[in-house]
């Protein structure tokens, strides 16, 4: 790799012809060719592939990922949580293992085990540094993708929960196509206008791909203020609700603005541990309940 292409595909400025320094030199080789011209391997062992995604950013998809990974190894299950958010990969610092590199063992990624139940892979383990950005084209983020899938010692799974960045692009199709027993989708929005808007379109994504949409969770569903107590619905409520009525699939449940959700998220401790009094605690795990339920069957 000359320093130029290092460059050009968000690798360490340092590595001039030395590739075995380059943060992405795990997919960058393999990124030359397609995912289909790869060399087949074993698939991950999986039993359940959840995709969790969003029509838009910043509506709390990978904090909707992160409880729900952790709420499936809760109930005893073996879970792996894949951060596919390639350009923003924000799982690591909400599970607070931000600091975590992967390892080699054999031919085979070792994972970043968070419990005896849980393991993760994202991308931010195989960067420099936090604020070392991912400039990279299609190819080469399908051609990682799959060696997520393939080259990762997970083990074997009751779940994979795939975190997607926002939108329809090729994460969610590439994982779409090529995952193992895809149990289907979730879509994540907030309840105002311009969010179910676009997770109107997720929702037709899967279904044009003849995935099942597993259901809507709305997010940031009103909130309570901590000085007097007043209900304020600051997105707006019941968007979530409306489209899911409105496109005949399961609405999941609705989950408040909380700032000890925030809170959480930023100290590395996922909110569904958190056992309270906090009403948006029973929240969470009543979702988080019904997602399972409609997995299980």
């Amino acid at each position: 790799m000359t320093k130029k292409d290092a460059r050009k595909n968000g690798a360490d400025e340092e590595c001039k012809n030395d590739c075995s320094s380059c943060p992405t030199a795990t997919t960058c080789s393999s990124a030359k060719s397609g995912p289909t011209d790869l060399p087949p391997r074993a698939m991950v062992d999986v039993k359940h592939v959840i995709m969790v995604l969003s029509g838009k950013g910043g509506v709390g998809k990978s904090t909707v990922s992160v409880n729900l990974a952790y709420a499936l190894s809760n109930h005893g299950f073996r879970v792996g949580l894949l951060d596919l958010d390639m350009h923003g990969p924000n799982i690591p610092k909400m599970l607070g293992i931000e600091e975590h590199k992967l390892a080699m063992i054999g031919e085979m990624i070792e994972p970043v085990h968070v419990t005896g139940m849980l393991s993760v892979i994202s991308m931010a383990f195989l960067l420099p540094d936090a604020n070392t950005p991912i400039i990279w084209r299609g190819p080469m983020k399908m051609a990682a993708i799959q060696q997520f899938l393939t080259d990762v010692n997970w083990g074997s799974l009751d779940y994979l929960v795939v975190d997607l960045p926002p939108g329809t692009g090729d994460e969610a199709l590439t994982i779409a196509q090529i995952a193992p027993n895809l149990s289907g989708a979730v879509i994540v929005t907030t309840p105002q206008d311009v969010a179910t808007l676009d997770a109107r379109k997720s929702v037709k994504f899967i279904q044009k791909l003849e995935v099942p949409v597993l259901g809507i969770i709305e997010n940031m569903s009103g909130m309570t203020c901590p000085h007097c107590g007043e209900k304020i619905d600051l997105f707006g409520k019941g968007g979530g609700k409306k489209i899911a009525e409105e496109l005949n699939i399961p609405f999941l449940g609705s989950i408040p603005l909380d700032i000890e959700m925030r809170k959480a998220g930023d100290e590395g401790r996922p909110f569904i541990i958190r056992r309270g009094e906090n009403p948006t605690w029973a929240s969470v795990d009543k979702v988080m309940e019904a997602l399972i339920k409609v997995v299980e069957g």
